[in-house]
């Protein structure tokens, strides 16, 4: 089904709004993003973003340093009609467009929250392999150690503890790793990692939250503001 569809730079406010109302996580992430917004009709149904990442050691294993490729860190849309591998399509243009020296972007689905990266595969993405992570639970919410230190100043357990913090460590279920070179060169150099798409789980029916409300209807405009 087509309808009116429109890609723009989204502002920080609108890529805060979207994250916090149509992502799992509830929050923005932390660093320096490319923030793409995304609007059917007129109104504003969410942003793709990109980012460093959590990882500084991300793009080692593919050759690369760390001005030659980024992390897809959110997708956060409310209900849409546009299927999700199309905005994708639409926003890599764009940062490729913005940034000629970017040659591949990574990006993560969450097994821990059911997700078994259908928007990446119906992308044509590369699967190349399962991350396993160490995850710190704080106050019942998994967290990443580089977003609880944003958010506390430091990411020790034990100083955690000290300020009244319920955390642990626990082991949490792998993330998939997809791949999306940006040049011809890096999908042939790539190509040799991929493996078999993982299946969808049975009781899970998207990798992305799509709120059934109207929730989110705020007038936000679109600019230009990569920071």
């Amino acid at each position: 089904m087509e309808c009116e569809l429109k890609i723009d730079w989204a502002t920080h406010e609108a890529a805060k709004y979207a994250c916090e109302n149509w992502h799992y996580s509830k929050c923005l992430p932390v660093g320096k993003l490319v923030k793409v917004g995304v609007w059917e009709k007129g109104r504003f149904i969410g942003v793709v973003l990109f980012g460093r990442g959590a990882n500084k050691n991300m793009l080692k294993p593919f050759g690369l340093n760390q001005d030659q490729g980024c992390e897809l860190v959110r997708v956060a849309l409310k209900k849409h009609i546009t299927p999700v591998s199309r905005i994708l399509s639409i926003s890599l243009k764009m940062l490729k467009q913005s940034n000629k020296n970017l040659r591949m972007v990574v990006s993560y689905a969450d097994s821990h929250q059911g997700h078994h990266g259908g928007i990446y595969q119906a992308g044509n993405w590369i699967y190349d392999n399962d991350v396993k992570l160490d995850g710190l639970i704080v106050n019942g919410k998994l967290m990443h150690r580089k977003s609880i230190y944003s958010k506390y100043g430091f990411n020790s357990v034990e100083k955690l503890k000290k300020i009244g913090i319920n955390c642990k460590w626990a082991t949490v279920k792998p993330k998939h790793r997809y791949l999306m070179p940006l040049d011809k060169h890096m999908r042939k150099k790539i190509m040799c990692l991929a493996k078999p798409y993982p299946k969808r789980a049975q009781n899970i029916d998207s990798d992305v939250s799509s709120y059934q409300d109207e929730k989110g209807s705020a007038n936000l405009t679109c600019a230009l503001q990569l920071s």
